[in-house]
């Protein structure tokens, strides 16, 4: 019975350190590195199965300010919460990682270029609908959103350049006054080289 014991915690221990290694402490969401890796993955598999998968990259808009004005304690509820809307807001085989302080990534599969901007704009409402209850009072607070689907870009690029594409839309969608969404669209020039290779 003590083996047997022991052998459960070891079970117990192992699990929770792979927890820990691949989940952000503060929101329970999957960490850089997880999410990250399953948008490398779900982008492989698009390619394998001629599907698609959509990439959007949420940031919120001014969180600077919310810490500094409120503290960190009010910063990380809003954190907690906006992690969870975005979860409630896609489908359970959607995955929903923190990027870093306050950006988020959210890999969705099977959306393709279509339904990607309606779903942003959902998700968008979501956060910014509602305010957010927190130790300091209410806050509101928005998101701005770079969107990129796989199906419009070919199959050139990889997962991590992918992400610097998504995070230029975002940037796009900062510079556009903020709390929107941007979608990521290869330039001509792109556009016109895919198509000289699939006529070469």
């Amino acid at each position: 019975m003590r083996i047997l014991e022991l052998e459960d915690k070891l079970v117990e221990a192992r699990e929770e350190m792979r927890y820990k290694a691949t989940h952000d402490s503060l929101t329970g969401l999957w960490n850089r590195g997880s999410i990250v890796s399953d948008f490398d993955r779900e982008l492989a598999r698009a390619r394998r199965e001629d599907g698609v998968v959509t990439l959007l990259i949420c940031d919120l808009d001014h969180f600077k300010q919310v810490n500094d004005v409120y503290g960190h304690l009010a910063g990380d509820e809003v954190l907690q919460s906006v992690a969870s809307r975005l979860v409630n807001s896609v489908r359970s085989y959607d995955m929903v990682g923190r990027y870093g302080g306050e950006e988020f990534l959210l890999v969705l599969a099977g959306c393709d270029a279509n339904l990607a901007e309606r779903r942003a704009e959902e998700i968008r409402s979501v956060v910014a609908g509602r305010a957010i209850e927190t130790s300091s009072g209410l806050l509101s607070v928005t998101l701005s959103i770079g969107v990129l689907t796989s199906d419009l870009w070919g199959n050139e690029l990889g997962a991590s350049q992918l992400l610097k594409e998504a995070d230029k839309a975002l940037y796009c969608a900062k510079a556009d006054g903020r709390n929107c969404a941007r979608i990521a669209l290869p330039s001509l020039r792109e556009l016109l080289t895919e198509v000289g290779r699939s006529h070469g």
